[in-house]
């Protein structure tokens, strides 16, 4: 009799752990993309510095500064740029 309810309890929780995920999938996704485009906004920052080191050009490689281009792209790293050039005047 032990066996039967840990069994229904082993499959009460499997469906649980099923409802959750599928409750979640959606929230999941997207916290994965934002991490892929952080990701990506680190590896475009470093090009950014790399190439912009020749110009003289140059944005900090941080978190917040990833967050801001993996999120918007591109006009993510000329709001960068236009933010310190307003910041230096």
């Amino acid at each position: 009799m032990e066996y039967l309810s840990s069994a229904v309890v082993l499959a009460a929780l499997a469906v649980l752990v099923i409802l959750l995920l599928k409750i979640l999938k959606k929230p999941i996704r997207l916290l994965l993309k934002l991490a892929v485009n952080t990701v990506f906004g680190f590896i475009g920052l470093a090009v950014v510095n790399l190439v912009g080191g020749f110009f003289g050009v140059t944005l900090g490689v941080n978190l917040l500064n990833a967050l801001v281009v993996g999120v918007l792209g591109l006009p993510g790293v000329a709001l960068l740029l236009i933010v310190k050039w307003l910041a230096a005047l």
